[in-house]
């Protein structure tokens, strides 16, 4: 089966498991979701990944019982592609959720690529 957007399964796959308050979730790998969930754990909204068998296991993160992950919401899409510059990267719900942006230094959070100066595709937002 052929998805027309991956990253937008990827959200969704998380998104539908909190909701089941699953411990864990699986999504076929790749290299551009491996790398937002890495910035997905650097941030503390997931627990940890692994690549196994061409599948990404993704342990989920509860706090109280609540997921840690409020809302997931992606910004550029397979019909409309959404670019920023570095000074017209937003700031998610004041400073408490992240930007995730595809850049020419690679898949890089939105603060991080304020620091660097870069600008570049906004993927999604998480909150």
């Amino acid at each position: 089966m052929q998805l027309t957007d991956p990253i937008a399964d990827l959200l969704t796959r998380i998104r539908n498991a909190h909701l089941a308050r699953h411990k864990e979730v699986s999504i076929p790998a790749s290299k551009m979701k491996a790398e937002i969930l890495r910035i997905l754990k650097e941030e503390g909204f997931i627990k940890d990944y692994i690549e196994e068998d061409k599948e990404l296991k993704v342990y989920l993160k509860y706090y109280q019982g609540k997921p840690v992950i409020k809302g997931l919401k992606k910004i550029s899409k397979p019909s409309r592609r959404v670019y920023v510059k570095a000074k017209e990267i937003p700031i998610v719900r004041n400073g408490l959720g992240i930007a995730i942006l595809s850049t020419p230094k690679g898949i890089l959070e939105g603060r991080q690529a304020r620091k660097e100066n870069i600008g570049g595709e906004l993927i999604c937002e998480v909150w």
